[in-house]
């Protein structure tokens, strides 16, 4: 028998793992100097914030000095949108950003445009891919900002940021991706994607939550938007989360160590998933790219038609499965995805979606249990719809 409750909300975020959990430890009471202070508790804590910016630079091939640490994904967006807005503002005010982005960009960008500046969105298709063709067209002399999230946090989409960099750098314009759910699940080489910005967070990778990075390419300058002390080279204020960071950078080590393995072993959880959902589940979806290889290997999101996703999501949560309506950052909102109205879906079959995504704890035998109670909610919910009894012909359209 299967144990409950299940956990397949990994892309809102993740447990901490226990190397990360232990290493932040002794950083929580022993070593809990300021690594700001001129002192020997100040020294030890700085010596291991030090270790985890070359650990992290490290992994993703960048400096430690083009690695800063910030509260997490949403601040660093923050930062490198309105940090390079307000510093390239005499060059140009043109911003360009997918339609498919976290909303701590869509808000910013919406923010600047009160400032005056020029937002226009790059198109995608039905997979939530860009479109390069119509990425080239937009991009003009006035262009100053070019982002994109590497893969998307409703449907999975791996995007081609390598490409996207070359565009943007074409007309002197600076690019920058969201790898908040792609860091720590694909292989990130900053200098082989070309961006000069990108952002993290560490409870997307089994680390702790409030803390996250920006990478800021060198010789690059933008502005900061928390001042205060010298914390972080004098470009963002504000004491160092250094217990944050040491399980940040644990968590980060494990995952990279462990990255080939658990692609594998999640991806084929995630493909049992879609298999049985889509032949056993009549009316149903798979959101996002077909090819497994260019979605990431924990997401599967699905958009049921003739019932609402919060209702499918209520009844696997009395089954003791938790899943995501949507993005945990937006679930809060009535309003349909963002992201699926994007890709095209009508606005009722984008509020009829769920997103699973996987976690390397999760078994096979979750997968089934789960697949078993989704089809259960979906059929009585079902039952109770008029749309649903009017499409199988139980009831007359008069």
């Amino acid at each position: 028998m299967v144990k409950t409750p299940i956990y397949f909300d990994h892309a809102a975020t993740t447990p901490v793992c226990e190397e990360s959990a232990k290493a932040m430890l002794n950083y929580l009471t022993g070593t809990f100097g300021n690594p700001n202070s001129q002192h020997e508790f100040g020294r030890q804590a700085m010596k291991a914030v030090d270790e985890a910016r070359d650990g992290i630079a490290k992994i993703i091939n960048c400096k430690p000095s083009e690695l800063y640490f910030t509260s997490g994904g949403t601040e660093s967006d923050n930062w490198a949108l309105r940090g390079v807005a307000h510093a390239f503002k005499n060059k140009g005010k043109h911003i360009i950003i997918s339609p498919i982005e976290h909303a701590a960009m869509l808000a910013t960008a919406k923010a600047l445009e009160k400032e005056g500046f020029k937002v226009s969105f790059m198109k995608v298709d039905g997979e939530g891919f860009v479109d390069l063709e119509h990425l080239k067209s937009i991009v003009d002399k006035d262009t100053i900002f070019v982002g994109c999230m590497l893969a998307n946090n409703e449907v999975g989409t791996i995007e081609p940021i390598k490409e996207i960099a070359q565009i943007a750098h074409s007309v002197g314009a600076v690019c920058f991706t969201d790898a908040v759910q792609a860091a720590g699940v694909l292989k990130i080489d900053v200098k082989d994607l070309g961006v000069d910005l990108m952002s993290m967070s560490s409870h997307k990778i089994y680390g702790p939550k409030g803390v996250g990075a920006l990478y800021i390419r060198n010789g690059l300058r933008i502005e900061s938007i928390i001042t205060g002390g010298h914390q972080e080279r004098t470009k963002r204020g504000g004491t160092t989360n250094v217990a944050g960071i040491v399980g940040f950078y644990e968590a980060f080590r494990i995952a990279d160590r462990d990255l080939e393995k658990n692609a594998i072993y999640v991806s084929a959880l995630r493909d049992r998933f879609i298999e049985r959902a889509l032949n056993e589940i009549p009316y149903i979806k798979l959101n996002g790219p077909k090819d497994g290889s260019k979605r990431l290997p924990a997401n599967a999101d699905f958009s049921f038609d003739y019932i609402e996703g919060e209702s499918i999501l209520f009844s696997l949560d009395l089954a003791g499965i938790a899943v995501s309506s949507g993005s945990a950052c937006s679930s809060g909102s009535l309003e349909p995805s963002h992201v699926l109205l994007s890709l095209g879906l009508p606005e009722a079959l984008a509020h009829g979606s769920i997103r699973f995504s996987f976690g390397k704890h999760n078994t096979l035998e979750e997968i089934d249990y789960a697949v078993d109670e989704l089809k259960s909610a979906v059929s009585r919910l079902r039952e109770m719809s008029p749309l649903f009894k009017l499409e199988e012909g139980e009831i007359k359209n008069v």
